[in-house]
């Protein structure tokens, strides 16, 4: 795909959730391709690196130490992680500074099912952090599909409908 064409589907069903001081932010996409084939995208360095918001040291599919270098244009920040849970291809859970994630595959059909809860401490994150892995997700599927576009991170974002992003997400998690 031309990059400059790249559009973000819309906004996807989200849902909030607090548990004593901390905040989840729960999404859920339908992908078309194999738990296996989006396992390996959510594990791999070189797959990770065409699609999230930061670059792994090492295959994040086993558990143990790593870091996760954040990028934003010329600007990047190394945040520890600790791979918590892997269980191929169906459960991964890591940490990413603060923040925990924790990604759900289920087969539906020919493709899966995802579930991504990112718990923050901060209730105000939360449309935030719905918008940035919107953007991340769609292109994690293009990859996917062998029409990659891209890594779109940091403020870059805002070029690709961040913001519009945000407000939808800011607008559906004011309903819950």
């Amino acid at each position: 795909m031309n990059r400059s064409a790249f559009r973000p589907s819309p906004p996807a069903p989200v849902e909030a959730n607090r548990e004593d001081d901390r905040w989840t932010v729960v999404l859920v996409r339908e992908l078309r391709h194999s738990p296996e084939r989006v396992w390996a995208a959510l594990t791999e360095p070189d797959q990770l690196r065409e699609w999230a918001p930061f670059i792994p040291d090492r295959d994040l599919g086993r558990p143990g130490e790593a870091t996760l270098t954040m990028v934003d244009g010329a600007t990047s920040e190394d945040l520890v992680s600790t791979v918590r849970r892997s269980e191929p291809p169906r459960l991964l859970e890591y940490t990413w500074g603060f923040d925990l994630l924790r990604w759900e595959l289920t087969a539906q059909g020919t493709g899966t099912l995802l579930t991504l809860r990112h718990t923050v401490d901060d209730q105000e994150m939360l449309a935030r952090v719905a918008a940035g892995w919107h953007l991340c997700l769609d292109v994690a599927e293009h990859l996917l599909d062998g029409d990659p576009v891209g890594p779109i991170r940091g403020m870059e974002a805002v070029e690709f409908g961040w913001n519009d992003l945000h407000d939808a997400y800011v607008r559906k998690l004011k309903k819950r």
